[in-house]
């Protein structure tokens, strides 16, 4: 049977196995342990005993199942489980995470807290839907999305994250439909944000090339340093999808998709609060 206890002084196999350090690990069991042990009071004991018997097994059975987005059946060969009973853990432990290491909005941002905001929209793919199938048909994934928007800061630190999108809707739209950002604050984004400066006048775009002309080497030069500047946006979003239940195709129901976006990216914020 896999346990917290057998991986954790394998500091390498543990990370990869879970896509966190161990010290990111044992902060979310110090975050998410009151609520666990306020439910482990409350919880009426019968029938048999669960063989997960510690938090961090719990975590650590839910970490790799949004690493590796294996299914239940699997988990359960690897930590002794029924499947129901991993279903069971899983769908009790997400919203202890969710309370704790969720993304926090700021609708009061002002300059004084961040100068600048590097925002963009991804794209998680997922199965074909029976109904409304034009709505979530991404033109530019040729695939059916969902999208979500996310604001960072300098360093990569996410900020805020939108609702969840269908694949088809327009960055600008989600832009639009998002939260506020204050006027004062410099937004930094893609060609995909064309008209955000009719909104927001403090924004910088890339120059785009027009038909039978080229971008000047001013512009070009804009384009590069912007470019470079844009670049820790991509690499959060790589990072979130090395957990496979966002960089692969999702199977679940959608409505969750938004829960779990949420836990990763806080998760993935975990390593600014040193």
């Amino acid at each position: 049977m896999l346990s917290f206890v057998k991986l954790c002084n394998q500091n390498k196999k543990f990370s990869r196995l879970t896509g966190v350090k161990l010290e990111e690990f044992l902060e979310i069991v110090k975050k998410v342990r009151p609520l666990w042990e306020k439910f482990q009071k409350k919880k009426k004991v019968s029938g048999r005993h669960s063989k997960i018997k510690t938090l961090e097994d719990e975590v650590l059975m839910l970490l790799m199942y949004y690493r590796f987005y294996v299914s239940f059946q699997f988990l359960g060969l690897l930590f002794d489980l029924d499947e129901s009973n991993v279903c069971r853990h899983i769908k009790r432990l997400e919203p202890m995470l969710a309370t704790v290491i969720k993304i926090k909005k700021n609708r009061e941002l002002t300059r004084n807290d961040l100068e600048e905001i590097l925002i963009d929209a991804t794209e998680i793919q997922i199965q074909r839907p029976k109904k409304k199938q034009r709505e979530f048909y991404s033109g530019k994934k040729k695939k059916h999305t969902i999208k979500f928007e996310i604001q960072t800061d300098a360093r990569g630190k996410i900020i805020n994250i939108s609702k969840a999108y269908n694949g088809r809707t327009h960055d600008f739209k989600i832009r639009k439909m998002s939260e506020h950002i204050p006027k004062d604050v410099t937004i930094f984004a893609d060609s995909g944000y064309q008209g955000l400066q009719g909104l927001h006048p403090k924004t910088i775009l890339p120059h785009k090339r027009k038909k039978k002309s080229k971008l000047s080497a001013e512009q070009k030069t804009h384009n590069r340093v912007l470019s470079s500047k844009r670049v820790s946006v991509e690499h959060v979003f790589a990072q979130l999808k090395k957990f496979k239940i966002l960089g692969s195709t999702y199977r679940n129901f959608r409505k969750k998709l938004h829960l779990r976006f949420n836990i990763i990216s806080g998760i993935y914020n975990l390593k600014f609060e040193a």
